[in-house]
């Protein structure tokens, strides 16, 4: 079955930076292909990716959000438990969950890194789309050549 829509779930935390990854995303696959869902943070996507990967109506999940060191948990833990979890949305699924979330060390809430951020989104989520077509095509061409 060819899939034609796209799921993109974003976190709210820093949506002004998070955002960009759908900007970036939607430059290769077009918006009209793409539902957008949103989550309070990072740590409640990989749940929804797996109840969007498992409906079927999805080629790809994506998902993206950003986890800062802000001195009162350990983000790190945070970053691994998403990652981690998104990578078994996947597996358990059989579709591709792929994670524009990112980590960056000593991230300051100021205009310089904010719109240094902002860029890097983008570009993640050009990666991201990029990397949906492209395991989606090899999928295709190994169920193809399966049937042959």
């Amino acid at each position: 079955m060819t899939h034609t829509r796209y799921a993109f779930v974003k976190a709210n935390w820093h949506s002004e930076i998070v955002d960009q990854a759908l900007l970036g995303f939607t430059q290769l696959i077009p918006a009209e292909q793409v539902d957008v869902f949103d989550v309070p943070g990072a740590f409640e996507m990989p749940l929804l990716a797996r109840d969007l990967a498992a409906s079927g109506r999805y080629g790809a999940v994506a998902c993206a959000a950003l986890v800062v060191d802000g001195g009162i948990y350990r983000h790190d833990f945070v970053a691994q438990a998403v990652v981690d979890g998104l990578m078994r949305a996947g597996m358990d699924t059989g579709v591709p969950v792929l994670s524009v979330s990112l980590t960056p060390h000593h991230f300051q809430e100021t205009e310089h890194h904010i719109g240094i951020y902002k860029a890097h989104f983008i570009q993640k989520g050009r990666e991201a789309a990029e990397a949906a077509l492209g395991i989606l095509r090899t999928r295709a061409s190994l169920a193809s050549d399966k049937a042959a």
